[in-house]
């Protein structure tokens, strides 16, 4: 029963970054969209903020993976979910830093 809730949880971990993803992907396209159909003068700064944006969800739906793959590392640790586990979170850290480099540059 308790392999079962862990399994349950990862899944609805997964699904959660999933629609993160999804969510962050429409909204970017969304105001990609708009700034291209009204032919915004300040193109170059609404793109630099889309991307921040998006990037921002990303970032958000990584921490909902990684909190799965990590329960799942817990419960049935091998080496091929170790290694995972460590890409993802090299991936997340890296998307992270830069994000929040960037951010701190706007402000």
């Amino acid at each position: 029963m308790f392999h079962d809730i862990i399994g349950w949880t990862t899944f609805v971990l997964n699904i959660i970054g999933a629609l993160i993803t999804i969510w962050g992907i429409l909204l970017a396209l969304l105001e990609f969209l708009g700034k291209e159909i009204f032919n915004r003068k300040e193109a170059i700064e609404l793109n630099e903020t889309i991307r921040l944006k998006l990037g921002s969800y990303l970032v958000l739906a990584l921490e909902f993976f990684i909190a799965s793959d990590i329960i799942k590392t817990v419960i049935t640790p091998t080496w091929e979910s170790l290694g995972i586990l460590g890409v993802i979170v090299a991936v997340r850290t890296v998307l992270s830093y830069f994000l929040t480099k960037e951010l701190e540059k706007k402000h």
